[in-house]
């Protein structure tokens, strides 16, 4: 999303460098040139967005071109009708209905058969979608962030972030996307539910210390 505000601390590179280090790893099994993707899920100011960049930078300094595709840019409803739309057709709207998975599975097969593809990409000043052209033959590894980004087809780690909007609210406050009011406070607790059920999918669990934990083995990364 252009104009997005990120808030990289150092627990956000720390815990995005032992996710580098899985994926570098499960590479190692890998066929050559295999397009691996990664998904991170997780609440609204849980730092999705901040460990998907930090993870791209430090596969950079192995030589691994990465790209983010923030699902916050796939909603059916462009963002400066979302609201009144939300209001209009009820909180039980709120989910991953929400979003064109047609698209993101669509840009994901484009990224797996390393064609060139038309990204949606939200202004976040004038909050438009724009259109962004992408040539995924030049692009290793894709990063796909979002509130329920590890419900899409085809990703090879999926990592949840475990913290509520509750335990994030100065993070929110900070970054200013969305005014804070009764209403909004009923969509985080939609999405709170939603996401809590996306839980159980994940491989990696960044838990409430920001530390990455495999759930197989139940073992930090």
């Amino acid at each position: 999303m252009l104009g997005d505000i990120l808030l990289i601390e150092e627990i956000h590179k720390t815990v995005a460098d032992s996710i580098a280090k899985r994926v570098l790893k499960e590479l190692e099994n890998k066929p050559k040139f295999y397009k691996y993707i990664v998904g991170i899920s997780g609440e609204s100011g849980s730092g999705k967005s901040e460990v998907s960049h930090s993870i791209a930078r430090r596969l950079k300094d192995e030589h691994i071109r990465v790209k983010i595709l923030h699902t916050d840019n796939y909603y059916h409803i462009p963002p400066l009708l979302r609201l009144e739309w939300r209001k209009t057709k009820g909180i039980e709207t709120v989910g991953t209905n929400e979003y064109d998975w047609n698209l993101i599975h669509r840009n994901i097969q484009d990224f797996k058969e390393e064609r060139e593809s038309m990204l949606p990409c939200i202004d976040i000043i004038p909050e438009q979608v724009d259109k962004l052209i992408t040539d995924f033959k030049k692009i290793d590894l894709l990063v796909i962030d979002g509130l329920y980004a590890i419900k899409a087809d085809g990703i090879d780690l999926r990592v949840f972030i475990d913290l509520t909007y509750k335990e994030t609210k100065l993070t929110q406050l900070q970054r200013m996307k969305e005014k804070m009011d009764d209403f909004r406070l009923q969509v985080l607790e939609r999405e709170h539910q939603n996401i809590l059920a996306l839980k159980p999918m994940a491989d990696v669990i960044i838990n409430k210390n920001y530390v990455a934990i495999d759930t197989k083995t139940g073992e930090s990364l």
